[in-house]
């Protein structure tokens, strides 16, 4: 006889209202996927060291034209509101002060990942993906390559590429704007 757990799975609202009321405290690495509360890992010293790097990149290439979000929520749906590493946002007055960015604003997401890679690729990346996220760039470390996801479907990116050193990549929203791998991953 086999035994079925049933999961409580939660929205964005009772999520917010859980951090809101103390049950989750603001240093908490903590995304909500699906529904469920997931821990985040650690973010070691190569890590932090390619998101800062990235940043750098996106705000001197792109200044005046996207708003850069460096480890901030993007509110997919009613049950999704993880934190990728970048998001090249629409420029809105408000900053996004007055909500968390939502599919219809995000140009680009990047994930940083060493350890990660397996959970962003069948976890993440299909989420952004059945979100209609435009375009998703995962940033393989241990692989030292670029994987480019484009032309999101219900069953997952359409079009995607493995760039590896030497070769470069332009944003979709901006195919005048150039990266090489090496650029990327420094």
């Amino acid at each position: 006889m086999s035994v079925t757990l049933i999961k409580r799975l939660f929205t964005v609202e009772e999520y917010h209202k859980m951090g809101e009321s103390g049950i989750l405290k603001e240093g908490d690495r903590l995304e909500l996927i699906r529904g469920e509360i997931i821990q985040m890992s650690p973010i070691g010293p190569v890590h932090a060291g390619c998101v800062k790097l990235l940043n750098e990149l996106f705000l001197s290439r792109l200044a005046g034209r996207v708003t850069v979000g460096v480890q901030d929520p993007v509110e997919l749906n009613d049950k999704s509101e993880p934190q990728p590493d970048l998001a090249l946002l629409q420029r809105r007055p408000d900053f996004y002060k007055a909500g968390h960015p939502r599919s219809q604003d995000i140009l680009l997401l990047v994930e940083v990942a060493d350890t990660t890679v397996k959970s962003d690729r069948e976890i993440k990346i299909p989420l952004y993906a059945e979100n209609k996220i435009p375009e998703v760039w995962l940033l393989n470390l241990s692989e030292y390559c670029v994987e480019v996801y484009r032309e999101p479907a219900v069953d997952g990116y359409q079009n995607v590429q493995r760039l590896e050193e030497g070769q470069t990549v332009a944003i979709q929203a901006f195919p005048d704007t150039t990266f090489t791998v090496n650029e990327l991953l420094g």
